[in-house]
């Protein structure tokens, strides 16, 4: 009998994801994913019952990691600078955006005793409510426009990252732009 590869949960972590993403929630097979990772079934059995057990995992562990990360925002002085940071992990973190539609699918499938549905649930109110807390001291500091909806501004720089770049402009060029027109607009001085 052969031996079965080990892996580890961050590779298994880093392989189920490319496959959601690349599959979409109901392409998601312990199949593939064990194709994938050339291991058989029974070896990611072992780890997880079914696929909503391992896509909320995988979930948590996103969003944890990004909420990490974005609490590194603290630490910049000035709201520019923290804005810059903030777009910067926004379009490193792609990723979080088609995943947090995948686990939409998944919360609706789990049973409400389940503590991974209740932190799925939990985590982007943490997110939102971090990000909240940076668009009020931006109105603050006088840098954001006071009269303009918390949850909007929210909305807007996060579904920046959404905006399909179809010509291809280079990764950071196509940042830049979305930062200025976020800070300045795009009319000319009207």
């Amino acid at each position: 009998m052969a031996r079965e590869r080990k892996f580890n949960t961050v590779e298994l972590f880093n392989e189920a994801k490319q496959l959601l993403l690349h599959n979409g929630y109901d392409g998601f097979t312990f199949s593939h994913l064990a194709d994938r990772m050339q291991v058989s079934r029974a070896a990611l059995y072992k780890y997880y019952e079914n696929k909503e057990e391992l896509i909320t995992d995988l979930m948590i562990y996103e969003m944890e990691e990004f909420l990490h990360e974005l609490k590194e925002i603290e630490k910049l002085e000035g709201f520019e600078k923290q804005f810059d940071f903030l777009m910067d992990i926004i379009f490193k973190k792609t990723e979080i955006h088609h995943l947090i539609k995948a686990a939409v699918h998944v919360i609706a499938r789990l049973d409400r005793s389940n503590t991974n549905k209740e932190k799925l649930e939990k985590l982007p109110l943490e997110m939102y409510t971090y990000l909240n807390s940076f668009i009020l001291k931006g109105k603050e500091d006088g840098k954001l426009k006071s009269h303009i909806p918390d949850s909007l501004i929210i909305g807007f720089i996060l579904q920046s990252v959404a905006i399909p770049n179809h010509f291809r402009i280079p990764h950071q060029e196509w940042l830049n732009s979305i930062k200025e027109i976020i800070r300045q607009g795009m009319f000319n001085n009207c």
